[in-house]
Protein backbone atom coordinates (compact mmCIF):
# COMPACT_ATOMS: atom_id res chain seq x y z
CA UNK A 1 0.00 0.00 0.00
CA UNK A 2 0.97 3.63 -0.75
CA UNK A 3 0.78 4.88 2.69
CA UNK A 4 2.72 2.17 4.77
CA UNK A 5 5.91 2.51 6.81
CA UNK A 6 9.14 3.87 5.02
CA UNK A 7 10.46 0.71 3.35
CA UNK A 8 14.08 0.35 4.65
CA UNK A 9 16.60 0.03 2.16
CA UNK A 10 20.09 -0.92 1.54
CA UNK A 11 21.72 -0.56 5.45
CA UNK A 12 18.57 -2.35 6.97
CA UNK A 13 15.52 -1.45 8.85
CA UNK A 14 17.51 -0.22 11.49
CA UNK A 15 20.66 1.05 9.62
CA UNK A 16 21.39 4.75 9.24
CA UNK A 17 20.77 6.64 5.59
CA UNK A 18 22.95 5.90 3.07
CA UNK A 19 24.74 7.66 0.42
CA UNK A 20 23.24 7.46 -2.75
CA UNK A 21 25.42 7.04 -6.13
CA UNK A 22 23.95 11.09 -7.10
CA UNK A 23 23.05 14.00 -5.43
CA UNK A 24 20.11 12.79 -3.80
CA UNK A 25 20.35 10.79 -0.71
CA UNK A 26 17.56 8.05 -1.27
CA UNK A 27 17.54 5.66 1.77
CA UNK A 28 15.24 6.77 4.35
CA UNK A 29 14.83 5.17 7.32
CA UNK A 30 13.07 5.28 10.51
CA UNK A 31 15.29 8.07 12.47
CA UNK A 32 16.75 7.38 16.19
CA UNK A 33 13.91 10.34 18.20
CA UNK A 34 15.62 13.83 17.45
CA UNK A 35 16.64 16.09 20.45
CA UNK A 36 13.74 18.62 21.33
CA UNK A 37 13.81 22.08 19.87
CA UNK A 38 16.06 24.42 22.00
CA UNK A 39 17.82 27.86 21.42
CA UNK A 40 20.96 26.33 20.60
CA UNK A 41 19.27 24.75 17.53
CA UNK A 42 20.26 27.97 15.69
CA UNK A 43 17.95 28.35 12.70
CA UNK A 44 15.61 25.98 13.61
CA UNK A 45 12.17 28.15 15.13
CA UNK A 46 9.86 26.99 17.88
CA UNK A 47 6.75 24.92 16.91
CA UNK A 48 4.34 26.55 18.98
CA UNK A 49 1.84 23.85 20.18
CA UNK A 50 2.44 20.05 20.00
CA UNK A 51 3.47 18.86 16.74
CA UNK A 52 0.55 16.61 15.53
CA UNK A 53 1.11 12.88 15.83
CA UNK A 54 2.30 11.43 12.88
CA UNK A 55 0.63 8.00 12.11
CA UNK A 56 0.04 6.59 8.72
CA UNK A 57 -0.91 8.68 5.56
CA UNK A 58 -4.68 8.13 4.58
CA UNK A 59 -5.21 5.14 2.00
CA UNK A 60 -5.53 6.46 -1.54
CA UNK A 61 -9.08 5.58 -3.18
CA UNK A 62 -9.31 2.51 -4.93
CA UNK A 63 -8.78 3.21 -8.92
CA UNK A 64 -9.18 0.88 -11.84
CA UNK A 65 -6.41 2.75 -13.95
CA UNK A 66 -3.05 5.11 -13.38
CA UNK A 67 -4.00 8.59 -13.80
CA UNK A 68 -3.03 10.74 -16.10
CA UNK A 69 0.12 11.96 -15.56
CA UNK A 70 0.76 16.03 -16.00
CA UNK A 71 3.62 18.35 -16.82
CA UNK A 72 1.99 21.64 -17.35
CA UNK A 73 1.89 23.54 -14.08
CA UNK A 74 -0.76 25.69 -16.00
CA UNK A 75 -3.18 22.92 -15.18
CA UNK A 76 -2.59 23.38 -11.44
CA UNK A 77 -5.36 25.30 -9.37
CA UNK A 78 -4.07 28.30 -8.05
CA UNK A 79 -4.29 27.64 -4.56
CA UNK A 80 -1.99 24.59 -5.08
CA UNK A 81 0.74 26.68 -7.78
CA UNK A 82 1.20 28.98 -5.13
CA UNK A 83 1.66 26.19 -1.93
CA UNK A 84 4.05 24.64 -4.62
CA UNK A 85 5.79 28.06 -5.43
CA UNK A 86 6.13 28.66 -1.98
CA UNK A 87 7.95 25.69 -0.90
CA UNK A 88 10.24 25.51 -4.00
CA UNK A 89 11.12 29.12 -2.59
CA UNK A 90 11.93 27.88 0.67
CA UNK A 91 13.82 25.09 -0.46
CA UNK A 92 16.37 27.13 -3.04
CA UNK A 93 16.96 29.35 -0.13
CA UNK A 94 18.75 26.94 1.84
CA UNK A 95 17.45 27.14 5.04
CA UNK A 96 15.44 24.95 6.71
CA UNK A 97 14.17 27.23 9.19
CA UNK A 98 12.08 29.01 5.70
CA UNK A 99 10.93 25.47 4.89
CA UNK A 100 9.43 24.96 8.01
CA UNK A 101 7.87 28.15 8.45
CA UNK A 102 6.06 26.84 5.09
CA UNK A 103 4.89 23.83 6.72
CA UNK A 104 3.50 25.49 9.76
CA UNK A 105 1.41 28.43 7.79
CA UNK A 106 -1.40 26.43 7.42
CA UNK A 107 -3.92 24.76 10.17
CA UNK A 108 -1.88 21.50 10.41
CA UNK A 109 1.66 20.42 9.55
CA UNK A 110 1.86 18.22 6.85
CA UNK A 111 2.90 15.02 7.48
CA UNK A 112 6.63 14.33 7.39
CA UNK A 113 7.96 11.17 8.86
CA UNK A 114 6.20 7.85 9.80
CA UNK A 115 6.70 8.80 13.90
CA UNK A 116 5.29 11.15 15.78
CA UNK A 117 5.84 13.86 18.10
CA UNK A 118 8.72 14.94 16.43
CA UNK A 119 10.00 18.51 14.76
CA UNK A 120 10.80 17.96 11.62
CA UNK A 121 14.23 20.63 11.22
CA UNK A 122 15.45 17.90 13.96
CA UNK A 123 14.48 14.80 12.68
CA UNK A 124 16.11 16.18 8.88
CA UNK A 125 19.33 16.53 10.80
CA UNK A 126 19.26 13.34 11.89
CA UNK A 127 18.67 11.73 8.85
CA UNK A 128 21.10 13.55 7.19
CA UNK A 129 23.76 14.58 9.11
CA UNK A 130 26.67 15.32 6.87
CA UNK A 131 24.83 17.96 5.50
CA UNK A 132 23.05 19.45 8.82
CA UNK A 133 19.99 18.54 7.09
CA UNK A 134 20.69 20.46 4.22
CA UNK A 135 20.22 18.19 1.48
CA UNK A 136 16.47 17.34 2.13
CA UNK A 137 16.20 20.72 0.50
CA UNK A 138 17.57 18.96 -3.07
CA UNK A 139 15.25 16.34 -2.71
CA UNK A 140 12.65 18.86 -2.04
CA UNK A 141 13.29 20.89 -5.31
CA UNK A 142 13.73 17.20 -7.76
CA UNK A 143 10.78 16.37 -6.45
CA UNK A 144 8.48 19.41 -7.47
CA UNK A 145 10.37 19.33 -10.51
CA UNK A 146 9.00 15.87 -11.71
CA UNK A 147 5.48 15.68 -13.27
CA UNK A 148 2.88 15.04 -11.44
CA UNK A 149 -1.17 13.31 -11.16
CA UNK A 150 -4.23 14.45 -10.20
CA UNK A 151 -5.44 11.79 -7.63
CA UNK A 152 -8.72 10.45 -5.26
CA UNK A 153 -10.67 13.39 -7.55
CA UNK A 154 -14.27 13.80 -5.57
CA UNK A 155 -12.92 12.30 -1.96
CA UNK A 156 -11.04 13.90 1.52
CA UNK A 157 -7.87 12.15 -0.43
CA UNK A 158 -8.01 14.24 -3.38
CA UNK A 159 -4.64 16.20 -3.99
CA UNK A 160 -1.94 16.71 -6.86
CA UNK A 161 0.72 14.43 -5.86
CA UNK A 162 4.67 14.87 -7.27
CA UNK A 163 6.00 12.80 -8.42
CA UNK A 164 3.62 10.77 -10.32
CA UNK A 165 5.80 7.55 -10.36
CA UNK A 166 4.58 7.48 -6.83
CA UNK A 167 0.75 6.31 -8.11
CA UNK A 168 2.59 4.87 -11.87
CA UNK A 169 3.20 1.08 -11.82
CA UNK A 170 7.07 1.11 -12.36
CA UNK A 171 6.69 -1.58 -15.07
CA UNK A 172 4.93 0.57 -17.50
CA UNK A 173 7.62 3.22 -17.18
CA UNK A 174 8.83 4.34 -20.91
CA UNK A 175 12.53 4.32 -21.63
CA UNK A 176 11.90 8.15 -21.63
CA UNK A 177 10.32 8.20 -18.08
CA UNK A 178 12.81 5.64 -16.66
CA UNK A 179 15.56 8.61 -17.15
CA UNK A 180 12.90 11.20 -15.19
CA UNK A 181 13.03 8.47 -12.64
CA UNK A 182 17.00 8.11 -12.25
CA UNK A 183 17.12 11.75 -11.52
CA UNK A 184 15.97 11.22 -8.62
CA UNK A 185 16.93 7.87 -7.53
CA UNK A 186 19.63 5.11 -8.55
CA UNK A 187 19.42 2.65 -10.54
CA UNK A 188 19.80 -0.14 -7.36
CA UNK A 189 16.89 2.35 -5.85
CA UNK A 190 14.76 1.38 -8.93
CA UNK A 191 15.75 -2.53 -8.82
CA UNK A 192 14.44 -2.43 -4.96
CA UNK A 193 11.57 -0.69 -5.68
CA UNK A 194 10.74 -3.30 -8.34
CA UNK A 195 11.01 -5.75 -6.20
CA UNK A 196 8.54 -4.22 -3.55
CA UNK A 197 6.24 -3.78 -5.79
CA UNK A 198 6.38 0.04 -5.89
CA UNK A 199 8.25 3.78 -5.69
CA UNK A 200 8.95 4.10 -2.35
CA UNK A 201 11.13 7.78 -2.13
CA UNK A 202 9.99 10.81 -1.30
CA UNK A 203 6.43 12.07 -2.23
CA UNK A 204 4.74 15.58 -2.16
CA UNK A 205 1.12 16.04 -1.32
CA UNK A 206 -1.00 19.01 -1.95
CA UNK A 207 -4.55 19.35 -1.56
CA UNK A 208 -6.78 20.92 -3.98
CA UNK A 209 -7.26 24.06 -0.84
CA UNK A 210 -3.36 25.04 -1.17
CA UNK A 211 -3.24 22.85 2.15
CA UNK A 212 0.45 20.71 2.05
CA UNK A 213 -0.60 17.21 2.99
CA UNK A 214 2.60 15.73 3.38
CA UNK A 215 6.44 15.32 2.38
CA UNK A 216 7.33 11.58 3.10
CA UNK A 217 9.10 8.90 1.84
CA UNK A 218 7.43 5.11 2.33
CA UNK A 219 5.47 2.07 0.20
Amino acid sequence: MLWAAILAVATGADGGPAVAQNRVKTQVVHPQAPPAVTEKDGDSPAITGTVPAVKTLPAPAASAAAPEIMTDLSQLPAPVARTRERILAAARSGELSRLLAVMTSGETLPIFSQSSGQDPISYWRSNYPDSAGVEILATLIDILDTGFVHVDEGTPQEMYVWPYFARVPLTTLTAAQKVELFKIVTGSDYKDMLGAGAYNFFRVGIARDGSWRFFVAGN
